[in-house]
């Protein structure tokens, strides 16, 4: 090969991994997605803690990959108004995840993980916060989560509006089990597409 080719192919991985033009913005970058991480991460541990379906690192990579889904437009220039659009993208991704964590139990009217729901879209609205750069907002709006999974889930108990425990329902991934071996077994009622 001649140097025209060497320095074409040269020029080809310069632009393909010059994607950072400085250690600045290599480093904000990092930053960003390391405080992404670190913030979705704690509600895993918290869903962990709770045995959910969702746990530390499934809420880890929500966290993660919304903050990419606005830090690369970002990188790229995008407009205020089309990076709504991006947001709105993610938006309608993490809900068919999310759905994917909701199961109705084919034995009464229980249906199981909507917390766990709720919980990996609120990591992604965090994830998406410090994706932009808004890192205490980002903060701020994970110790409220934790508020609301951990501390209201005490009060609840203790108020009596919740009755049921964790261990009398089985683990989530045992009911989720026994709902799909019922559904195969044809036992289910009427709601096999939930």
């Amino acid at each position: 090969m001649d140097d025209t080719t060497w320095n074409a192919i040269r020029n080809a991985l310069y632009v393909e991994f010059h994607d950072v033009d400085d250690l600045a913005e290599a480093a904000v970058l990092l930053v960003r997605m390391v405080i992404a991480i670190v913030l979705a991460g704690v509600i895993g541990l918290e869903r962990e803690h709770r045995d959910a379906p969702a746990g530390l690192r499934t809420h880890m990579l929500v966290g993660l990959g919304s903050a990419l889904f606005v830090l690369v437009p970002l990188q790229a220039g995008v407009s205020p108004a089309d990076l709504t659009r991006v947001v709105q993208g993610v938006v309608s991704g993490i809900g068919f995840l999310g759905a994917g964590a909701i199961l109705k139990e084919s034995r009464g009217n229980q249906v199981r993980g909507l917390t766990t729901a709720a919980s990996v879209f609120a990591t992604a609205a965090i994830g998406v916060t410090a994706g932009m750069g808004k890192a205490m907002t980002a903060i701020m709006a994970t110790g409220l989560v934790l508020f609301i999974l951990a501390l209201l889930h005490r009060w609840e108990k203790r108020l009596g509006l919740r009755t049921e425990d964790r261990q009398t329902q089985g683990s989530a991934e045992g009911g989720a089990t026994d709902a799909i071996d019922d559904m195969d077994a044809g036992s289910g009622t009427g709601n096999r597409g939930v």
